[in-house]
């Protein structure tokens, strides 16, 4: 497989290298590409080394660490990362963890790298369409993958299945805690609780402003993919350590044994 070029040699933006990394997770994984992109507008406005204040939340899609280490876990290896899938463990309380805190890290490091923050978020968008359109009966539209971002797969299964039945029941009633969390979406500036329909209706306002303010036409690359290819790239994770050791050196650290481990086992995956 061929490596993505030196984005910084290139002279390719970093708005351009986003967008083509959530292109190409989404012709992957089928997920609607204007979702994908409207979900990063609102997480992270397309930043991908965002960093929440109040959470553990990082990158483009904001995924908080036991996020992160789950969708590594279930789908790293498909696109190069056994190396970290194959270091994640899950412990009798549900909870993952990696052994090694400095690989920990690493991996957790790749949530700021947006072709494999963009193809995980594709694939657990995937993973969620397909448990509500199990649940539900029908197709899971773009403004329902957010609700399972936002109340998990599990509470937006809930929501929607109450939309369809009743979508002009309010809806606070049945979620307390997230409405006690997120007051201004359960209810209107005068106190009364929002509809099903009303939330749903204005979660698609929002992803479509993402959309919306990123302007009309959206420009990415649309080169085609040899079969059996992914998004992501080994070589991309040999630069991103050459960069954290470079910084590292720049700073006065010594690179631990382990990150030198990690460095080959990288470069193992090129068969080099």
């Amino acid at each position: 497989m061929s490596a993505l070029p030196d984005i910084t040699a290139t002279g390719i933006s970093t708005g351009n290298r986003v967008t083509n990394a959530i292109a190409m997770a989404s012709r992957r994984t089928g997920v609607d590409f204007a979702y994908l992109l409207g979900q990063a507008k609102i997480e992270s406005a397309m930043n991908p080394t965002a960093r929440a204040t109040t959470s553990s939340a990082t990158g483009l899609y904001q995924f908080i660490d036991q996020s992160w280490l789950a969708v590594i876990d279930q789908h790293g290896s498909q696109y190069g990362l056994g190396w970290a899938s194959d270091a994640i463990s899950q412990g009798s309380n549900g909870r993952y963890y990696v052994s090694d805190p400095e690989l920990r890290q690493q991996i957790l490091d790749l949530r700021k790298h947006p072709e494999t923050a963009s193809v995980m978020a594709a694939e657990h968008a995937a993973d969620n369409k397909a448990f509500l359109e199990k649940r539900l009966g029908r197709e899971a539209e773009p403004v329902d993958l957010y609700l399972a971002h936002f109340l998990g797969v599990g509470g937006a299964s809930k929501f929607l299945s109450v939309h369809d039945r009743a979508p002009d029941a309010t809806a606070a009633s049945l979620f307390p805690s997230a409405a006690r969390a997120n007051r201004s979406i359960f209810y209107d500036r005068q106190g009364n609780a929002r509809s099903f329909a009303d939330i749903r209706d204005r979660f698609a306002s929002k992803l479509q402003k993402g959309v919306d303010s990123l302007g009309g036409d959206v420009q990415y690359a649309d080169a085609s993919l040899p079969g059996g290819a992914k998004t992501v790239q080994p070589a991309d994770y040999v630069r991103i350590e050459t960069q954290r050791l470079a910084q590292q050196v720049d700073v006065g650290i010594r690179p631990q044994p382990q990150t030198a481990r990690l460095a080959y086992l990288m470069l193992a995956t090129l068969g080099r």
